[in-house]
């Protein structure tokens, strides 16, 4: 009688646990945070605002009390080799806030102290190091975040600790700060400015894009050459468009001096900005009204409801996650495209970007599109968690 061999000690040998990395992608982030502390400068001091300066590693700021970052890392570095699970993400998160707080709060700690020892002229900036450093470690807590209360958008949850430490004034030494201070005027006037531009496109666009897409919907004689048309101009360059309304506008302004049009400024941003944002929300429209099932309209027909009752409560609310998912696209796409609307005299943040490249000062440029940035979260946050409420009631 044949049969499979068994272990001369008669006892039947069980296989160990792997051990080994449980979650790659943390592993990956702390390793390129590792990097980057390591071959990248964390801040640095130059004699003036046009000089790149000397750059300064994180290790050698970091005495003190401040060896306390490590904890939060350690945890970090103990997760890779965990298994995952709710609660394990919650303190991921946790220690993702605490270290960027923490690392926000040491370059502010050490500018100071530095500005301490240097003349009236010179300055403090941030380096490369800490900027990854800080899109790394947002990275760890937005996907913890996510882990943990999967469709919440909970991701600015972790800017709380750099707010608090910016309206303390914490952060006041450093060039950044300082460039602020100098152009606080400036800057309150470009931010209303840039919102300007942006609501005012989005407003237009919503108009017109609500029109075409209620027209396209059901109709592919008039959706293919409608997409066909906004898909082309997509494809037309930004700074291409801008250019290419200033010749029409400037002579409608020309011929009807009263009716205020000109070739720059306003007028050519704003339509440049709304035939960008046509095509995302005219797509959104004519798919979520696609997206209803044929049983939900027929119900609602043998119930008795007139085809004005059927739009407005039936199939309106049924497409308005996907029509709002495509306004959060368009908004977050208008808040960037309209800083090249700087280039033709429109203002905004823009203004102050091309003024700081055009004299070589990086904490300039860094002033105008920090709060762009900041700006496309907060609308991406807010209307994602607005999409998310009504999906879950829907």
């Amino acid at each position: 009688m044949t049969g499979a061999a068994v272990p001369q000690s008669g006892i039947v040998a069980k296989a160990s646990p792997a051990i080994g990395v449980r979650q790659r992608v943390a592993a990956v982030l702390l390793l390129a945070l590792l990097l980057t502390w390591w071959l990248l400068p964390f801040l640095r001091v130059a004699p003036n605002r046009l000089l790149s300066g000397q750059g300064l590693a994180i290790e050698g700021l970091i005495s003190g009390g401040w060896w306390l970052l490590l904890v939060p890392l350690g945890w970090l570095a103990a997760v890779v080799w965990m298994a995952p699970n709710r609660g394990q993400h919650a303190l991921t998160a946790l220690a993702a806030a605490s270290l960027l707080g923490g690392v926000v709060a040491l370059a502010g700690a050490a500018a100071l102290r530095q500005s301490a020892a240097l003349t009236p002229l010179a300055r403090v900036s941030l380096g490369g190091g800490f900027w990854i450093s800080v899109l790394l470690i947002w990275a760890i807590g937005a996907d913890a975040l996510q882990r943990w209360q999967p469709g919440r958008r909970l991701s600015l949850l972790l800017l709380i600790g750099p707010v608090l430490l910016l309206a303390g004034g914490e952060l006041d030494a450093l060039s950044l700060l300082k460039e602020y201070a100098n152009r606080q005027d400036v800057f309150l006037a470009a931010g209303w400015r840039h919102l300007q531009l942006v609501g005012l496109s989005l407003l237009v666009a919503l108009v017109i894009g609500c029109a075409m897409g209620l027209i396209a919907s059901g109709r592919s004689g008039i959706a293919r050459p409608l997409f066909a048309t906004l898909n082309l101009i997509q494809t037309v360059p930004s700074i291409a468009l801008f250019g290419l309304l200033m010749g029409p506008l400037a002579w409608i302004g020309r011929a009807w001096p009263s009716s205020g049009v000109q070739g720059i400024g306003l007028w050519p941003a704003t339509i440049a900005l709304v035939a960008y944002a046509l095509l995302p929300i005219v797509h959104g429209i004519v798919a979520g009204f696609q997206q209803i099932p044929a049983a939900v309209l027929e119900a609602a027909d043998a119930m008795g409801m007139s085809r004005q009752q059927r739009f407005w409560q039936v199939e309106t609310p049924l497409a308005l996650p996907l029509l709002l998912s495509a306004v959060r696209l368009t908004t977050v796409q208008l808040i960037g495209l309209a800083v090249v609307a700087a280039l033709i005299g429109a203002g905004g943040f823009g203004a102050i970007v091309f003024q700081g490249l055009s004299s070589s000062a990086l904490d300039l440029v860094l002033l105008g599109v920090v709060p762009v940035v900041a700006l496309a979260l907060l609308v991406d946050a807010l209307f994602a968690i607005a999409v998310t409420s009504l999906e879950r009631t829907r």
